[in-house]
């Protein structure tokens, strides 16, 4: 079993299914003389060529629509935005075209397409690149939402996103293009709407999604000092959700703390509260919990923007508040 980068894995899993599928096509800005913005697309160009890994000009709206057309006439193309701070100028193709083709051509249409890209922030790229936005996309009816945390679950979600005829906004994290992990030889995929636990618990949940699955583990680590034994529970996928795999582990141990990076008014975190707290009320012991980002556009100095994060010593608040500690 090779351990590779995230990057690695999103490369691996685009190269595989465009070996296996034709009609697999990759575009945006920068993915193929430049290998991709942060080399997810590296040597994609040499091996499949300029008709199949396409380089766009800086126009989101406009290669979005390009690419939404090509999946009306049967293609899979995979839209890379170099961030999806970006896709808000193509926002109209995304959510009015893309997302509702299928109800207003009476399932005439489908639309097999991926817009993928880094989501949320990095360090220090203020205020216009540092929006988590995957809760605006989940909003959508029509539109699926993935956002993996770990090389493996990368690479088996993207390759099973590129499978699925349904329209995938699928998100990254510039912090984790790096980060390393053990990924199969053999190919595998992983359904869309399946959650994972990445830790085992019975004192408290703890629940995120993308890079934030990593400090809900550090979380984790250092509650273990206070005797607490904390379960981390990736969602994996935004919608579909695993409502049963969320449900079960509320039930296993009556506490929870939702941590996202997203500001908490109409969040995703919110919505998971209401869920929670509507389905397992009778097994809380606390109301639920939500650490989010500070109320505040991201600012561009360091310091500032550590306060504005959540953070292990907000989320062990938390954590102590809905233990009575």
């Amino acid at each position: 079993m090779a351990v590779i980068q995230i990057r690695e894995a999103i490369r691996d899993a685009l190269a595989e299914e465009m070996r296996r599928d034709e009609k697999v096509i990759l575009l945006g800005e920068e993915v193929g003389e430049y290998d991709g913005a942060y080399k997810c697309s590296r040597g994609l160009l040499k091996e499949f060529g300029p008709d199949r890994v396409i380089d766009t000009p800086i126009a989101e709206n406009g290669f979005a629509g390009l690419g939404i057309g090509m999946a009306f006439l049967g293609f899979r193309p995979v839209v890379e935005f170099m961030t999806f701070n970006f896709s808000l100028i193509a926002i109209d193709q995304i959510i009015n075209t893309a997302a509702k083709a299928r109800l207003m051509s009476g399932g005439q249409l489908t639309c097999p397409i991926v817009f993928r890209g880094a989501g949320g922030a990095a360090k220090q790229l203020a205020a216009q690149h540092s929006n988590s936005f995957e809760h605006f996309y989940a909003y959508t009816p029509g539109l699926y939402v993935v956002a993996p945390s770990t090389p493996y679950d990368m690479k088996g979600l993207l390759k099973t996103a590129i499978r699925d005829d349904n329209i995938v906004c699928f998100f990254e994290s510039e912090l984790t293009y790096s980060l390393r992990g053990e990924v199969p030889d053999e190919e595998y995929l992983i359904p869309l709407g399946k959650g994972d636990i990445k830790k085992e618990g019975k004192d408290v949940t703890l629940i995120s999604w993308s890079k934030n699955v990593h400090l809900a583990l550090k979380v984790a680590e250092e509650l273990e000092q206070d005797n607490i034994d904390a379960e981390v529970v990736d969602l994996r996928s935004l919608r579909p959700l695993d409502k049963d795999l969320i449900f079960g582990s509320v039930r296993k141990t009556n506490r929870v703390v939702v941590i996202q990076e997203q500001h908490e008014i109409s969040s995703y975190g919110s919505y998971l509260a209401y869920l929670i707290q509507k389905d397992c009320f009778d097994y809380l012991d606390a109301p639920v919990e939500v650490v989010s980002s500070l109320e505040v556009p991201m600012p561009y100095s360091l310091s500032l923007e550590e306060i504005v994060f959540p953070s292990v010593a907000r989320c062990k608040e938390a954590v102590y508040s809905v233990c009575y500690l």
